[in-house]
């Protein structure tokens, strides 16, 4: 794809000159480009508006192609399938990208305060849904055809969840029995004993908030079985063993917190689990906050770490939902997640020339990609954008920057012990 036609045609970056292999206003302030691909960084000091403008920039770098080219009819064609050799992802790896999309950028896309961009990025949104559920169409997204579907029918659910009105009450009523009938289909997936589990839960809640028909099993089934596999101290196994990796903040106490939080999860468990949740997320989201080094890196351990800055989904959601723990300021998170950002996003080679993600953590490094790993799958890294839903004048992006956890403990700053709960 043609970068200079992107940025041109599509009018999501109005007004801007190409130069180069970045893109300038014509006040010289670099938007995407060298900046963002190993130069300079957001600094600590950093004011928030910066940082703001940052952020959405990043969403026009990574969300963009995604959507336009769906949103035209021309993902299939556009979107390149890289995974491991001998592994054909085609089947499920173009809903990945846009579900994994839509689930990030769903708050920004309904209440952020861009507001030309934003309506051009929700008009594409809902362009592309159409495109993906109409089984006529060139770039329909084959709900149910493969396990990984109903994977990304759930993040697709998410994003309808956390933008009801500008991805579900405005789509016309063809694409929303479409879209209905696309879920249903990934009813004939059946999950494994782990975090899969929610999936199918999310799926059912999606239903519910389309004005479809839901089913309780698979709802009820989800909330038992991660009511048993609480370890403490926020942590959940994925399934009965516990596994050292990121899925709870991927995965698990997301899809908990929106799955609890609809009417269908008013079933077996879920109003007990509905009063624990919160406290057990907001511990989390402290960890999560600590994991954060000075520098924006954070510990490579577990699988799907090509995911980016993604692991940091439930840190970004409890900001999005104003819910930080006690002690962790929101200026303090903005600071570590776009830390986190430029250190993965930001790195040299995570972007090829037409300007798809590429598998890796910071740039290109393939060997880190799974089996279930392809282009699709990088795009839940859009999961950390969550508080651009936060209008301007909220404390996110309001208040003075400060420094992070990590920043302060290696600078000398005398911070309260931390304690499990």
């Amino acid at each position: 794809m043609d970068r200079r036609r992107f940025l041109e045609g599509s009018g999501l970056l109005s007004g801007l000159l190409v130069a180069g292999s970045g893109v300038r206003v014509a006040g010289g302030e670099s938007l995407v480009g060298e900046e963002m691909a190993g130069g300079e960084r957001v600094g600590a000091g950093t004011s928030g508006a910066e940082v703001r403008r940052r952020w959405v920039r990043y969403v026009e770098k990574t969300a963009g192609p995604v959507l336009k080219a769906l949103s035209e009819r021309r993902l299939k064609v556009l979107m390149p399938v890289e995974s491991r050799v001998g592994q054909d992802r085609r089947a499920g790896t173009y809903l990945e990208a846009l579900g994994r999309t839509l689930c990030g950028i769903a708050p920004w896309l309904e209440t952020g305060s861009e507001g030309a961009l934003r309506d051009r990025y929700g008009a594409m949104a809902r362009e592309a849904i159409a495109a993906g559920v109409d089984p006529g169409s060139p770039d329909y997204l084959e709900f149910g055809a493969t396990g990984q579907t109903l994977v990304d029918a759930a993040f697709l659910g998410l994003g309808i969840l956390r933008a009801p009105t500008e991805l579900g009450e405005k789509l016309p009523e063809r694409v929303r029995s479409q879209l209905i009938e696309g879920l249903k289909k990934t009813r004939a997936v059946k999950p494994g004993q782990s975090n899969w589990l929610l999936f199918s839960a999310m799926v059912e809640a999606t239903l519910e908030k389309l004005g479809a028909a839901w089913e309780q099993g698979p709802v009820e089934t989800a909330l038992q079985k991660h009511a048993e596999w609480y370890l403490g101290d926020g942590v959940y196994g994925d399934g009965p063993q516990f596994h050292e990796d990121y899925y709870d903040s991927f995965v698990i106490h997301p899809f908990l917190l929106a799955v609890l939080e609809s009417p269908v999860g008013n079933v077996g468990v879920g109003p007990k689990l509905a009063e624990l949740e919160p406290a057990r997320a907001r511990r989390y989201a402290a960890i999560q906050e600590r994991m954060i080094g000075r520098d924006g890196t954070w510990p490579v351990v577990g699988r799907s770490i090509t995911y980016r800055c993604g692991a940091f989904h439930l840190l970004a959601e409890r900001a999005w939902r104003e819910q930080l723990p006690e002690g962790v300021s929101a200026a303090q998170v903005r600071g570590a997640l776009t830390a986190a950002m430029d250190a993965s996003l930001g790195a040299k080679g995570t972007f090829d020339e037409q300007g798809w993600l590429r598998i890796g953590l910071a740039g290109h490094q393939p060997s880190l990609g799974e089996t279930y790993v392809s282009t699709g799958s990088l795009y839940l890294c859009m999961e950390a954008f969550l508080p651009l839903g936060l209008g301007v004048e909220k404390a996110f992006w309001k208040d003075a920057a400060q420094d992070w956890t990590a920043r302060k403990a290696w600078s000398g700053v005398d911070l309260g012990a931390d304690h499990a709960v």
